[in-house]
């Protein structure tokens, strides 16, 4: 049975932290996507697209501690009805409100209580089945915040600390998702990363280097730190987000993509590592190129999903991210040009046609490897 509306899905941009200059960005705004919903899903809805990644933006949702207000997000579950687009929320994406952050005495109260405000406007207003990711990419918030003052609270040397306090809220949160909503289907999300030798390093240091990726999934579903309590019960969907730079050499640069000398591990390898790990449902959370690579790079990741299909993974999706083009955080002023439609000054969608030429053929090109697989799955039944 499939999970998602459709394989391929859209991703926008909705970090909403505070930036290294210690300016609130908010990604929907500044992208005009709170308010250019409908056109955007109606664009979306034409390239074959039909699933989608949101954020809720916690430091605008909250208008005072405990008061939330979810009109602007009710205006997207309201366009996604019209056109018949799965959502998936994340609740935190980077930003908190003002004044509190991961290590904050009141932290997990005022998650918990957005949990619960969220299902509970959810249930009231949605007529979908809540897919909700509690805290994106825990790891890589945990670095950025705490060991290269990326955002609040700016420190550095503290990421396993952070770390911690995250995956402590993480757990409270889908306690109380599950406590309101009990159909609600829970997503984690984290990086999918793979750290090469260098040829100096010790390789049992190496070995644990790569491990720290799992880390949060690990002590959500209770394998780590078991006095948060964690569950597997917890792990409904694990989400994995792939960038070119997600492999690297230790203490040294990323590996060149493309890789015509093969010194990189294929995808496929590394999405079968994460699923033989946790046995659950998995999908590409996040993944993307910008510039003239966005073409190739589409075009070899799903080679290399289809190839992880083959092998046995239970591999469910592929969602683009961003599907608009977004700026830098640091830089407002400054765009990627990654997305299918990137975006002009005034935020107008300029269609890259030969990015959407390649998303519509790869729907093609995995219905049809889908139903070859299932056919030859079927003989051994």
């Amino acid at each position: 049975m499939n999970i998602f509306n459709t394989f391929l899905m859209g991703g926008y941009e909705c970090a909403d932290h505070i930036n290294r200059s210690g300016e609130r960005i908010n990604l929907l705004k500044v992208t005009q996507h709170d308010i250019r919903v409908d056109e955007d899903y109606y664009a979306l809805s034409s390239t074959g697209i039909k699933t989608v990644r949101e954020g809720i933006c916690w430091s605008a949702v909250e208008t005072a501690p405990g008061l939330f207000d979810f009109s602007e997000v009710y205006n997207r579950m309201q366009a996604a009805e019209k056109y018949g687009i799965q959502q998936i929320w994340d609740l935190i994406h980077f930003g908190y409100p003002d004044g509190i952050y991961p290590t904050h005495p009141l932290f997990c109260d005022r998650f918990t209580a957005l949990c619960a405000a969220f299902a509970t406007f959810h249930q009231q207003k949605s007529t979908q089945k809540l897919y909700v990711v509690p805290i994106n990419e825990i790891s890589f918030l945990s670095w950025h915040s705490g060991e290269v003052r990326g955002t609040v609270p700016f420190a550095v040397n503290s990421g396993w600390d952070i770390k911690y306090h995250l995956c402590k809220a993480a757990i409270l949160g889908i306690q109380k998702l599950k406590q309101v909503a009990p159909t609600c289907v829970i997503v984690l999300v984290e990086p999918l990363v793979k750290i090469h030798p260098s040829g100096t390093e010790d390789l049992v240091h190496l070995f644990n280097l790569n491990e720290h990726q799992f880390q949060a999934m690990d002590i959500i579903a209770g394998r780590m730190c078991p006095e948060l309590g964690g569950s597997e019960e917890y792990l409904n969907i694990l989400g994995f987000n792939y960038y070119w730079n997600c492999q690297w050499i230790a203490d040294g640069d990323s590996l060149d993509w493309p890789d015509p000398q093969q010194k990189r591990t294929p995808v496929a390898d590394l999405l079968q590592t994460a699923y033989e790990r946790y046995k659950k449902p998995i999908f590409l959370s996040e993944t993307g190129h910008f510039g003239s690579g966005r073409v190739e790079w589409i075009e070899e990741i799903i080679q290399e999903c289809i190839t992880a299909r083959k092998n046995g993974v239970d591999i469910n999706g592929i969602c683009i991210y961003p599907i608009t083009d977004r700026p830098d955080w640091d830089n407002l002023n400054s765009y990627s040009n990654c997305g299918i439609w990137d975006l002009d000054e005034n935020s107008n969608r300029i269609p890259h046609y030969e990015y959407i030429n390649a998303v519509q053929n790869v729907h093609v090109k995995f219905k049809k490897e889908h139903k070859v697989l299932d056919f030859v799955m079927n003989l051994f039944k």
